[in-house]
């Protein structure tokens, strides 16, 4: 790593000079000195598949909203239309460029520009999130004579080996992996078959204070009244978070307490399959759809508990909101979840797909009143001290640091 840092450092020099001006000299640390005589920011391109809500792009805001504007310089590229993130980061005064791809036919011309934009802002690093924007980050970076390019390992994709060998076949362009979990990095290293030697975690973080504070949403809108025991579950409606197998759990279970409500929070694919399996199950009344919500901090400060029945994940930003929130939470062993959920302390953890056990867990929950709230309270100690916004930022800025 020492011969390798060494190397990169002079090829990453001017990456934050902006187009046309020249630095007249360098301070022993090889960043750029402005004419003042201090060093400049360094610019990082963070180049990411879309902006819309969701774990991955309230992870790269997070990030880049937290860094130290006086060492780092971020720019944000989106391969596709602006989302309600770009509004965020302008905010904050984060240049975000959109190169509108509208699916596959788009990726020679998205290619075209990005690879374009990145020679014209010359940043040091490039840093790509997303299995989309890290294939076309990298190539367009090496096309750029980017040297430093980090991509950000979000999940153990079981959906098709096809995912997996492009980012095989493509990884000798990436500097480094960064793995949401030590779950995403064992997978990434067994079953992809990436070098384990560019392979390193940082966690996601949570904004504590945003879920810890939140008031409880009123339900009622949703056909729930004030008093129930409400078991919420977040997500898209996709096969990845098993739902169908927490309804199959529900239905095992011939009789729940009269003051449990269980409720599905998102939208997907699976929308309409999962509610006529609710339908032929006759558990209309035992599990509520409340469709895509922005007030999810408020949703949960109005739960008992939350559920994760997922088949795989990265490391699920649900469960730490959870936490944060004071919430026990009842999840699948997949991955990210080892790392999370301690078994008896915050929670409990049943093996995917198992139906039964997840039945069993959460009974277990709802007929120990006192080891749920003790969960709660353990949840949230454990992430404000360990996956705070400014312990992941750093974690980040230490990483970039040594591969300049």
């Amino acid at each position: 790593m020492a011969e390798r840092s060494a190397s990169r450092l002079g090829a990453h020099s001017q990456g934050n000079v902006p187009q046309g001006e020249k630095s007249e000299q360098k301070e022993p640390g090889g960043k750029e000195l402005t004419k003042q005589g201090s060093a400049a920011p360094i610019r990082i391109v963070f180049c990411i598949t879309e902006l819309d809500p969701g774990g991955a792009e309230r992870a790269l805001t997070q990030l880049v909203t937290g860094m130290d504007r006086s060492e780092w310089d971020p720019v944000v590229i989106s391969l596709g239309q602006r989302g309600v993130f770009a509004d965020v980061l302008e905010s904050q005064g984060i240049p975000v460029i959109s190169l509108n791809a509208r699916g596959l036919f788009s990726f020679p011309r998205v290619l075209w520009q990005l690879t374009r934009h990145l020679n014209r802002l010359r940043p040091a690093i490039v840093q790509t999130f997303l299995f989309h924007a890290n294939i076309v980050g990298r190539i367009a970076a090496k096309l750029a004579g980017v040297k430093v390019v980090v991509s950000g390992l979000r999940v153990a994709e079981r959906r098709s080996d096809w995912f997996g060998r492009i980012d095989r076949w493509t990884n000798g362009l990436v500097t480094t992996n960064v793995c949401v979990s030590q779950g995403v990095a064992d997978f990434s290293a067994q079953r992809v078959r990436l070098d384990p030697r560019k392979l390193v975690v940082i966690p996601n973080s949570v904004d504590a204070d945003r879920f810890s504070a939140a008031k409880p949403a009123d339900l009622t809108s949703l056909g729930i009244p004030p008093g129930q025991r409400v078991l919420i579950s977040i997500g898209r409606l996709d096969r990845q978070k098993g739902f169908d197998v927490l309804i199959d759990a529900v239905a095992q279970v011939k009789t729940w307490p009269e003051d449990v409500i269980f409720l599905l929070v998102g939208d997907g694919p699976e929308a309409a399959v999962l509610q006529h399996q609710v339908d032929q199950a006759g558990l209309t009344n035992q599990i509520r759809f409340a469709g895509r919500r922005e007030d999810i901090p408020h949703l949960l400060a109005a739960s008992f508990g939350l559920i994760l029945p997922s088949r795989w994940e990265g490391m699920p930003n649900v469960v730490l909101e959870a936490m944060a929130a004071g919430l026990p939470v009842v999840a699948t062993r997949v991955e990210g979840i080892s790392e999370l959920v301690q078994e008896g302390l915050t929670g409990l953890v049943v093996a995917p797909e198992d139906a039964r056990g997840l039945g069993v867990a959460i009974q277990q929950l709802l007929f120990s009143p006192d080891f749920a709230r003790a969960a709660g309270v353990e949840s949230q100690r454990a992430v404000n001290n360990g996956f705070t916004a400014q312990a992941v930022v750093e974690s980040y800025a230490n990483l970039y640091r040594k591969s300049l």
